[in-house]
Order: structure tokens, then sequence, then C-alpha cells
């Protein structure tokens, strides 16, 4: 294992726009705190919803650990063989690129994201990287052949050109991995009250995109294949799942897996809402804590049998 320590972690943006590395800039790591949570420097965009503190990356791992679940033990669907030079926008703790790097040795595995929360200690086929993928990516031309994008929902405002850079950057015949969450609890048989507060879950969150500009209805706008389309990929495949939320199910691994979904969302429900319920649409604070106890309380009913949808895209850079 090599050593990453903090003052190796490097920044491609705002440090000049240069493509050569560079150290961190102290005010990268100039959180703004809002209610006791700590957010990422507001040397990026300022409206991102999620905290990066200790609390908020347990529920990064445990997600990664549910989505590794989803996929039976797989990273991912796109159908790549031997990759060599891999980059996980959006990496957040760093868990996938670490496990990507650990099933692939051989690969160069980047993972990017606006805060260095990731580990000091990783592979030595790992490195990470501060940068604002919402900006014109500073790669060069066919550097990767995998873009792997995860749970970006309310981070992005132009996903077309998202993927045009991504197309930009892959080396033809490259991969590229859009996976992506409706944060819209719902279910089959009704058990989804429209006045309960998993509903009002799907509200906040697509009001939210509205007024920041930075949509969380992902699924239902299709951004993901109509802007890998868009952008010039082939051999597009769209795969849907649903994603029980506790342990409801009667099939054994879902219920293992709605466990998890039910535990990353308990564990930190003010982080996920916080900053949309009282910084961005201004609803009524003394109102808040009922939403959050009313929301736990619906998490843990076994009569709701609540569901998200999660849908994983993929496509190929023509030759």
């Amino acid at each position: 294992m090599s050593r990453l320590s903090t003052s190796c972690l490097v920044s491609r943006k705002g440090l000049g726009r240069t493509h050569s590395t560079a150290s961190v800039s102290s005010s990268i790591f100039d959180y703004r705190t809002i209610k006791g949570r700590t957010y990422h420097s507001e040397r990026y965009n300022s409206s991102y919803y999620a905290p990066n503190d200790e609390r908020q990356n347990a529920s990064v791992d445990i997600t990664h650990h549910y989505l590794t679940l989803l996929l039976e033990g797989k990273l991912f669907l796109a159908p790549i063989k031997n990759p060599q030079k891999v980059i996980d926008i959006g990496t957040g703790t760093g868990i996938w690129a670490l496990d990507f790097g650990d099933e692939f040795p051989a690969a160069e595995v980047i993972g990017t994201d606006l805060s260095p929360t990731q580990p000091q200690w990783v592979p030595p086929n790992v490195r990470f990287e501060i940068d604002d993928a919402t900006q014109p990516w500073t790669w060069s031309d066919a550097s990767f052949d995998f873009v792997h994008l995860r749970y970006l929902f309310g981070a992005v405002a132009d996903w077309p050109g998202l993927f045009r850079e991504a197309f930009r950057t892959l080396q033809p015949g490259g991969w590229i991995e859009s996976a992506e969450v409706e944060v819209d609890f719902v279910s089959d048989d009704g058990t989804v009250d429209p006045d309960s507060a998993l509903a009002l879950w799907g509200r906040m969150c697509a009001k939210t995109g509205e007024k920041i500009g930075r949509p969380f209805t992902v699924l239902t706008g299709n951004v993901q294949k109509t802007g890998l389309e868009a952008a010039g990929f082939a051999d597009i495949q769209s795969v849907d799942y649903k994603l029980p939320v506790g342990g409801w199910p009667r099939d054994p691994k879902l219920a293992e897996m709605g466990r998890y979904v039910q535990l990353t969302l308990e564990n930190d429900l003010e982080g996920y809402s916080t900053f949309m319920w009282n910084n961005v649409l201004g609803w009524p604070a003394d109102e808040y804590q009922i939403f959050l106890m009313r929301t736990r309380q619906e998490l843990r009913d076994k009569k709701i049998h609540s569901f998200l949808k999660v849908r994983y895209v993929y496509g190929r850079k023509p030759e």
C-alpha cells in the first residue's frame, strides 16, 4: 500500500485551470458550516445539498454496499475488458474507486470530487483529485477507457454537457456507465400514502432541483439515455431496478438490501434533507423535526412496501 497524504491530492480546477497537477489550495478545506454540518468549499457550486462530514460519508459507504448487493457483487454492468485508465466522477469517499482498483490492479484509477474526503492510504494504482466535473474537463482527448458516474442527482445542471466531456475524453471503443436513483418513494400496492412523509421527500427533491437548476428527477427526465445518444455513444443499454426500502420483502436477498437502504437513510436523514428544507425551499422550520420523525416511523413500518427506482445506463464510444 502506498500513502497518499492530503498534500498529495491534486486539484485540476480553480488553480489556473492548467493540465499540470498542483497542490490543493488551502481554500479547498474552508468548508461551509450549516446547522452544525460541513459542506464543501465555496470555491465550487454552493447549492449542492449534501454535507461532506463523517456522518454523511458513512451513508455514502453504506450506499455503495447496497448497490453492490443490487448488482450481485459486481461494481458495474458495462462489458469492459482489461481496463487501463479509469475515472470515477463524483467519487465521494472513494470506495468504488478503491474496490475497482483492487479488482483490476493493472488499471490506473482516478477518483474526482469537490472535497478531499477520501482515505489517505490507498492501493498504488488509485489516486484522488479535486475536480469540478460540471465545468469543462481538463483531461486530454482519449484519456480513459472507462468513465464511471454514480448518484449525481441534484449536482448537475447540464447533463448533455457532462456526457459530451466524457465522450471526448474516452478512447474509441471505451465505455461510460451512469447509475442514478429517483428520490421518490413509491409502492406497487398503494402503501405509500400521498400525504405521507415518504411521499413528501419526492416533492421536496423535485422542487429543490427545479429551484437550483440541478434536477433530482434524472430517471423521469430520461437524461442518461438521451444524453448519451446526443453525445454520440453507441450500443447504449438501460437497466432498471426496484430498490426496496426496509426489510419488508419476503425474498431474503431483497430484504437484506432493503435494510441497508433503510440504514443509509436513517443514519443521516438530516444530512440528506436539511439544506433542501431550510436553505433552498425555506419550508416552516417548526415542521422539520416532525417531518423527520414521521419519516423514521414510516421507514420502520413493514406495512409500507416502498421502493426507489434505480437506473444503470452504459454505452460505448464508436471506434
